[in-house]
């Protein structure tokens, strides 16, 4: 679903910046700004830097002098507010609504209605936020949860927040990881190493054969419940050989 931000007067260029690679780590690059106070502000120095490796955003970003050049093609708006208004549409988390919108059962909407192929993402000036008449615009009004005595976010930050909130709804990337999945160790290797860390124990004076009591099967439920890796299986068995050499060198 094509996704544009639109960010209505922003005046402080390191959150234009900021947004732009707020979006792009989400995997959105439609970025529009409605008379920002700086008319080059996509080449401030401060936008470059704060969009970091998102420069191609500020790049494609558009600068329009209305709110109506920057919605040509979107068939879903969601407005961004801190506090409701008396006559504009529902206020809901933004998990709330894109559930409820890829669902196509929104509030105000017939049953199964079909998800929009285009929406928009408001976001109002940082001093005040969203106009009235701009929110009552649109579809839907978002409130990101956040502490009511200190309610504010940063423009950047919600931004992050919202497209982070879309992506999950929409499928989130993969997670990567730097070491590959470990290998469990089977049982066979388990029971292997109970049997090298008994020779161990009984070197050390620590377990009697002749009076095993129920050592070995306590030892054994340990190791069920940890569900040892074949790495550690064999850190465990260097242990007891190194136990076991000791006590033969004494």
């Amino acid at each position: 679903m094509h996704t544009r931000f639109i960010l209505i007067e922003p005046s402080h260029a390191g959150n234009v910046g900021a947004c732009a690679r707020a979006i792009r780590t989400m995997g959105f690059d439609d970025l529009v700004l409605v008379r920002p106070r700086w008319p080059d502000v996509l080449r401030r120095a401060e936008a470059i830097e704060r969009a970091g490796a998102a420069w191609a955003v500020l790049e494609s970003a558009r600068i329009v002098d209305r709110l109506d050049d920057a919605l040509d093609g979107i068939d879903h708006l969601c407005a961004t507010a801190m506090t409701p208004r008396d006559f504009g549409p529902h206020t809901l988390t933004p998990r709330a609504h894109f559930e409820e919108l890829l669902r196509g059962c929104m509030m105000d909407a017939p049953p199964r209605t079909a998800p929009p192929a285009k929406i928009a993402l408001l976001f109002g000036p940082e001093r005040f936020g969203m106009r009235n008449e701009d929110v009552y615009r649109c579809h839907a009004c978002l409130q990101i949860p956040s502490d009511p005595d200190c309610a504010s976010l940063n423009l950047g930050a919600a931004v992050q927040v919202i497209a982070y909130e879309w992506r999950m709804a929409l499928g989130a990337f993969p997670i990567t990881t730097a070491l590959p999945p470990a290998q469990m160790a089977d049982a066979a290797q388990v029971e292997a190493m109970l049997g090298h860390w008994l020779q161990a124990l009984c070197a050390v004076g620590f377990f009697d054969p002749r009076a095993p009591k129920k050592l070995l099967h306590r030892l054994r439920r340990l190791m069920l419940r940890a569900r040892p890796t074949q790495e550690e299986i064999h850190i465990l068995r260097g242990i007891a050989r190194s136990i076991l050499r000791n006590t033969h060198d004494t």
